[in-house]
């Protein structure tokens, strides 16, 4: 049955189906044909999902990301990146790689910071003459490291689905973010001296404006360090954490850098609501997608699978990445953790993988599909902006895949360098 409710999802979805509907319509089936099961547990399910405290921090981050994106924090933050990288190669590739680093502690959304840096610094870095594939890869891939960095959506779901600690998430995605922002930076680099592209800056700064414009956006700077300080010795749980965020937001743009104004705050509000409907609706359909798998025994059928395939848990993890790649390309990064999470982490949990270094590893992949053709949410987003073709754009954002996945590679072999920070510090 289980089999036949994914063919009827991939039909809908290439009929043109909204994903979350896709979702709700092929699962519903599952319980209308059955002839055990009552169809009103899947409405159940449906409610069921929606009343999860932990689930609380989802909506509350969103809104703290809006809200911070309309309260002057992502202007301050831009000059900042500018000042830090503007005098490197490729200057304006380097500011914006930098900034999803930066923008990581604000937004969590990689589609959102994405389409902004396309319409912030893309049009000036093809008026400085980059390409629009190397431009679009850029901004594109970069956008990687906000979903990396906490506080990340997807971590959240992650923990919630498959029981795993949040705090411990978001402080294990604080190193592969920082790497991911030197690997990207590199590549960039390396493009921009072999295409001849220049810096932003002429020279570089001095540590008097290193210092000043640090200082202007320390608050930014000092949220992500609130919030991991807070979650660590237990002022709050990750639930409560958003709430602190859209406090802390409100504070920070009323109060401090008074930007925020009654109508920012409104659309902020509206943009939130948009974002909130639509995560909530794939959440609540989902849930009668796993209460379908697990009543199907698919856990427990992937594990015996897999376990006679390998018991080697490196070995496991570059099957199941292959997997998560593959699928990504096709998929909304929420749906496959959604879908995916409650199977793969009683399998890697069974073969001896921490569910917390997988977690990462798994988020990195499934996110880093919106970025790649055919139908990469983020690609779609940057490329429509600047009118660029999945061509061009596949050409130019080549090297930096390469190096995502490089990096993935590292993360999977050398499992304490994602794994030490968590483990010390909770």
């Amino acid at each position: 049955m289980t089999v036949a409710v994914t063919i009827t999802f991939l039909v809908l979805m290439f009929l043109g189906m909204p994903v979350a509907f896709a979702v709700g319509v092929a699962t519903m089936s599952f319980f209308a044909l059955s002839d055990t099961i009552p169809t009103s547990i899947g409405i159940q399910r449906i409610v069921s999902a929606t009343q999860s405290f932990p689930l609380l921090a989802v909506p509350l981050f969103v809104l703290a990301g809006n809200l911070m994106n309309v309260s002057g924090i992502t202007e301050r933050l831009i000059h900042l990146a500018t000042t830090l990288a503007g005098w490197m190669r490729g200057g304006l590739a380097q500011v914006a790689i930098l900034l999803s680093c930066l923008m990581g502690g604000v937004s969590g959304s990689a589609v959102a910071e994405a389409a902004m840096e396309a319409r912030i610094l893309g049009p000036a870095m093809l008026k400085q003459g980059y390409s629009k594939g190397f431009t679009c890869g850029s901004v594109a891939v970069g956008a990687l490291i906000t979903a990396t960095i906490p506080p990340s959506i997807g971590l959240i779901l992650y923990g919630f689905l498959g029981n795993v600690s949040i705090g411990k998430l978001f402080i294990g995605g604080i190193v592969p973010g920082l790497l991911m922002t030197a690997f990207l930076m590199t590549t960039a680099y390396l493009i921009s001296v072999k295409r001849g592209y220049k810096p932003a800056l002429k020279e570089r700064p001095s540590l008097r404006q290193i210092a000043r414009d640090t200082n202007s956006c320390k608050w930014a700077l000092l949220f992500p360090v609130f919030l991991l300080v807070g979650i660590r010795y237990g002022v709050f749980t990750p639930s409560e954490a958003g709430a602190f965020a859209v406090a802390y937001a409100v504070a920070i743009g009323a109060f401090v850098y008074r930007e925020l104004t009654w109508a920012k705050t409104l659309d902020a509000l509206h943009r939130s609501a948009s974002d909130v409907g639509m995560i909530m609706l794939i959440i609540m359909f989902s849930s009668m997608a796993g209460y379908m798998i697990t009543l199907d025994r698919v856990p427990q059928s992937a594990t015996e699978v897999l376990a006679a395939v390998t018991r080697d848990p490196t070995l496991l993890m570059f099957i199941l990445v292959g997997f998560l790649l593959a699928l990504g390309m096709f998929l909304e990064s929420t749906v496959i953790v959604l879908l995916l999470t409650p199977i793969l982490v009683p399998v890697v949990t069974a073969v001896g993988i921490d569910p917390v270094h997988f977690g990462l590893v798994m988020m990195t992949c499934v996110t880093f599909g919106g970025m790649t053709p055919p139908v990469g949410v983020a690609m779609y987003a940057v490329c429509g902006i600047l009118n660029c073709s999945m061509d061009e754009y596949t050409r130019g954002a080549y090297p930096f895949m390469v190096a995502i996945v490089a990096l993935v590679a590292i993360m999977i072999l050398w499992p304490d360098l994602v794994m030490f920070l968590p483990n010390a510090l909770m």
